[in-house]
């Protein structure tokens, strides 16, 4: 993930202002929130979390095809 520097905000400011921090998410994607001026955490808009998580399950899914119709001879006798 890419970190905008107008994407900071410190945890004070999150905890005194969370709507401006939410605008701030809707904007950009994503805020960091600083503890001790050090990235602690990240709050994103669910929808982008969710395609994120998609995006993986299918990379997965392609990674099990590859190794399967890789070693499927393999595969095959063990089945026996």
């Amino acid at each position: 993930m890419n970190v905008n520097l107008k994407n900071l905000v410190s945890i004070s400011e999150a905890n005194q202002n969370f709507s401006k921090v939410a605008r701030m998410v809707d904007e950009n994607g994503a805020a960091v929130i600083l503890k001790n001026n050090a990235p602690r955490y990240v709050l994103i808009d669910y929808g982008k979390l969710q395609a994120d998580v998609e995006a993986d399950n299918e990379t997965l899914e392609d990674v099990a095809t590859r190794l399967l119709q890789k070693h499927r001879k393999a595969f095959e006798k063990l089945a026996k």
